[in-house]
């Protein structure tokens, strides 16, 4: 679909199925449906970043309370469950339609999570429509939808730096997915769920996890890129380990995917077409402590049309490079552009890799200006676990 490309609007046919899927009325779906594009004069700042769906503890309870419904209705067999009388007709165009809204909307904000509220709505109505499945088709096919937006709600308090809630609900997406033997969707959730372990430096941790998603992703559909992105995210682990003859045997098996055709990921859960491998690199070489090689990925990566998350952490990897090699300029130039992003998007994600930098800024902290960067990506810090 043209829409899925992000060329058009849905269809107007669509429209009226996707209200009746959420419960809303058309003019509350058209409002519902706008790609978040923050005005200037409305720009996110650290000290107005949004809790996740205007979070207070009343609301984190209600959205693990549906977690642990969701999770039940999953794991429980179909003669367990009671169907509703209220039974409503699947409606897979509607669904899927509206799962792949949710990703590209998510792609397009610059607060990621502005798109919360949404999500939230789309996977209560799932737990219902679970609730009511009569038949095993109707729960496996329910299981792969929930097993899509979970993993965007995981990626949403991801980027918001709650990790206890991505957590959750990543292992409600996989859970979700191996009830629907859909083993590309499964291996992409357990692949998210090791990215929390490689931002909080966990390699020994990240690795088995990985490990093991790399297993599941080998029972996939063989076209599309699951095992490439696994690939990828394991030289990141390996990096972390120290090991560079791993790490570049997994670069190497993710760049295998620019041999495959077209049509290698759905643009959701799955978008891994090779275009990150540049930054990818550079992250690992940095982590291992080889800055020629970081510096060669870093500026291939700085030369593509990235978002405003994937160019500040790409920023923050340069100001690091910088500080590695005693270079102030390089360090201000690119840290303070970082910093920018950061603040203009309230992403806990970049906030979390400014962090890293912090590390690398010790022996210049002499210099004012240094210390200065330091203390602007604390306050950031701050903002983002307290909005966390």
């Amino acid at each position: 679909m043209r829409w899925e490309n992000n060329k058009a609007s849905p269809r107007p046919y669509l429209r009226p199925k996707i209200a009746k899927l959420l419960k809303v009325t058309s003019a509350e779906l058209e409002e519902l449906l706008k790609p978040q594009h923050p005005s200037p004069a409305g720009a996110t700042t650290p000290e107005t970043l949004l809790d996740i769906g205007d979070a207070d503890d009343m609301k984190r309870r209600d959205a693990l309370g549906l977690l642990t419904i969701t999770g039940a209705l999953i794991v429980l067999p179909r003669s367990s469950v009671e169907p509703s009388a209220s039974h409503t007709e699947l409606d897979s165009t509607a669904a899927e339609t509206l799962n792949s809204h949710l990703w590209k909307t998510f792609s397009l904000a610059d607060s990621k999570q502005t798109v919360y509220p949404l999500v939230h709505r789309h996977l209560q109505v799932l737990a219902r429509q679970l609730r009511e499945a009569r038949t095993e088709k109707e729960r496996t096919q329910l299981c792969a939808w929930t097993g899509d937006p979970y993993q965007l709600a995981g990626e949403i308090f991801f980027d918001g730096n709650r990790y206890t809630d991505a957590a959750h609900c990543y292992l409600l997406a996989a859970s979700a997915a191996k009830e629907a033997g859909n083993h590309d969707l499964w291996a992409c959730a357990m692949t998210r769920h090791a990215f929390i372990e490689l931002y909080e430096r966990r390699f020994t941790v990240a690795a088995p996890i990985l490990s093991a998603a790399a297993r599941v992703a080998q029972h996939g559909d063989s076209r599309l890129s699951t095992r490439h992105w696994v690939a990828a995210v394991q030289a990141e682990a390996y990096a972390g380990l120290g090991d560079l003859d791993a790490c570049n045997r997994a670069l190497d098996r993710a760049d295998e995917v620019h041999s495959l055709g077209s049509g290698i990921h759905n643009g959701g859960w799955l978008r891994f077409d090779g275009s990150r491998l540049a930054e990818d690199r550079g992250t690992c070489y940095l982590e291992l402590g080889r800055p020629d090689l970081a510096e060669q990925a870093l500026t291939a990566a700085l030369r593509q049309a990235l978002s405003p998350r994937r160019r500040g952490a790409v920023l923050a990897s340069f100001a690091a490079l910088g500080a590695e090699r005693g270079d102030l300029d390089q360090v201000m130039q690119y840290g303070s552009a970082a910093i920018e992003l950061a603040s203009l998007t309230g992403s806990g994600f970049l906030a979390k890799r400014l962090e890293g930098l912090q590390t690398h800024l010790g022996p210049l902290m002499a210099d004012g200006r240094v210390s200065n960067l330091h203390h602007q990506i604390s306050a950031l810090s701050r903002v983002a676990r307290r909005n966390g």
